[in-house]
């Protein structure tokens, strides 16, 4: 067991890094965090400097141990945003801006890509009934477009990593992955899929080793002191930890840039639209990330002129009991279960009553029931639906919303205690790591805690209910509606 008994966990999310310092009790002894920008040059096209999330970690270490004794410090973990990749030359030195989730510059190539693999291959790949889209986000779609549209960067470039790996290189010096931040590249037994790496010339020799999210994978100095590194994962799984999420029948409601839903099983089995990842300690989970959570409430207070944070009061003043709006959240397309790069957002059922507070419900609506389309895929995948969804992330401190989504998917909402759950879950990972739990469900229940329970209202029934029928039957009628015209989608070198 390593020395110390404080724990570093990092997550470095779609919009900022996020830090903070936690006992084996899940006490929180220190926490900073900080906003960068994402760039979007051109239509479909969504970028972040790699740098910004390396420099978050470091600066962020610096002012996390300001006032700690360092010799405390057991060990660091770090989980991270997904499906956003650099490509990097040997140094680790970034050839062009990171591709972010959002970007749908690969549409095309994703097209072809998932076009080209068979149901037989996809069987054999990631189990019988699993049925891993190739989307424009997927790190293979993103590969493809980058050696046809830049080949002499991809001609240069030694890694493609994803944020927390970027900054794993920097801090430890090795190129490193984990099977289930690599979840579309990788099947059931935790290896990388050949046959899909195949598809794109050069693709298998450009992707890390993988090691379990757990390993030690080296070391780094923290303020004097040399501290042990696991390999951390994606932000779905740290948020999942760090939510309480460590047994069959459980499920999670994470809330930040998009909406994360999760449900654990103990079977193998799947639904249309949904990830089944890869089995971990006896832990199945079906799980999917929307494209817009907290990012539609961006985009309506900067429509608004209102920061985010003030949108949930303004939507306080409307009437939830009066008549209705409805709003798709697919600003940018939308993922699970949908996987639909070219579907967009829409308000429904304005009227001459309708102002600011009645848009800015609908758009709280609108994202909840974004999350009940995927709650119910995921239920039919587990086999079953949880009594009760843990409920963290920057969304779930609004109280409103927490209890819009209570009553919109019919289940209670366990708030966490501690609203930084990536981080907190990364922190989890390297209290295991460093050997002082031996089974992740022992360190997840030592160190998370409820905060507040919102229960659904039965008198809001019939509104989602209505709400929910307008809304899948508003996806299918928009559907066939396009808009010509658009700007090709291109991207920057």
């Amino acid at each position: 067991m390593a020395e110390g008994d404080l724990y570093i966990g990092f997550d470095i999310g779609s919009t900022q890094v996020k830090g903070g310092i936690f006992t084996a009790e899940g006490e929180v002894v220190a926490s900073w965090s900080r906003a960068y920008p994402t760039n979007r040059p051109g239509f479909g096209v969504v970028e972040q400097n790699p740098y910004d999330w390396l420099n978050g970690v470091r600066d962020g270490l610096a002012a996390l141990i300001a006032d700690i004794d360092v010799s405390r410090i057991a060990g660091l973990g770090l989980c991270s945003q997904v499906n956003t990749d650099v490509f990097v030359d040997a140094e680790g030195v970034p050839l062009a801006p990171a591709i972010v989730w959002q970007d749908v510059r690969a549409q095309a190539e994703a097209a072809a890509i998932n076009a080209s693999i068979s149901a037989a291959e996809k069987a054999q790949w990631w189990g019988p009934g699993v049925d891993i889209p190739i989307g424009a986000s997927h790190v293979v779609a993103k590969m493809a477009w980058f050696e046809r549209h830049h080949p002499d960067l991809w001609a240069r470039t030694v890694h493609v990593l994803a944020p927390k790996d970027f900054c794993l290189f920097h801090l430890t010096g090795k190129a490193v992955a984990d099977p289930l931040a690599a979840w579309g590249q990788v099947g059931a037994h935790h290896r990388y899929v050949a046959g899909l790496l195949d598809r794109v010339n050069g693709a298998a020799a450009r992707l890390p080793p993988l090691f379990e999210l757990t390993e030690v994978i080296g070391e780094t100095v923290i303020g004097g002191r040399t501290v042990p590194v696991v390999a951390g994962t994606m932000d779905a799984f740290g948020n999942l930890f760090g939510c309480g999420v460590c047994k069959p029948g459980q499920g999670m409601y994470m809330s930040g840039t998009s909406e994360i839903l999760a449900v654990a099983g103990d079977r193998r089995t799947s639904a249309p639209g949904v990830v089944t990842f890869p089995t971990v300690e006896g832990l199945v989970v079906h799980a999917g990330p929307t494209q817009s959570g907290g990012d539609s409430l961006r985009w309506w207070g900067a429509v608004a002129n209102v920061e985010p944070l003030d949108v949930p009061v303004l939507a306080a003043q409307a009437d939830r009991h009066g008549r209705p709006m409805l709003f798709l959240p697919h600003l940018e397309g939308e993922r699970a279960p949908l996987w639909d790069s070219e579907i967009r957002g829409a308000f429904i059922g304005i009227d001459s009553r309708a102002g600011a507070p009645d848009f800015a419900l609908a758009v709280m609506e609108g994202v909840a029931l974004s999350g009940r389309l995927l709650f119910e895929a995921l239920s039919s995948a587990a086999g079953e639906k949880p009594q009760h969804l843990l409920h963290g992330g920057g969304g779930s401190r609004s109280d409103l919303w927490s209890q819009i989504r209570a009553d919109c998917l019919g289940v209670p909402m366990h708030r966490m205690a501690y609203a930084g759950i990536g981080c907190l879950g990364a922190a989890i990972m390297a209290a295991v790591g460093v050997g002082r739990f031996t089974r992740m469900v022992d360190a997840v229940s030592s160190m998370t805690v409820v905060e507040r329970v919102f229960e659904p209202d039965p008198a809001m029934r019939a509104r989602y209910d209505g709400l929910f029928d307008a809304y899948k039957a508003a996806i299918a009628a928009l559907k066939p509606i396009t808009l010509s015209g658009q700007p090709q989608v291109s991207g920057t070198p």
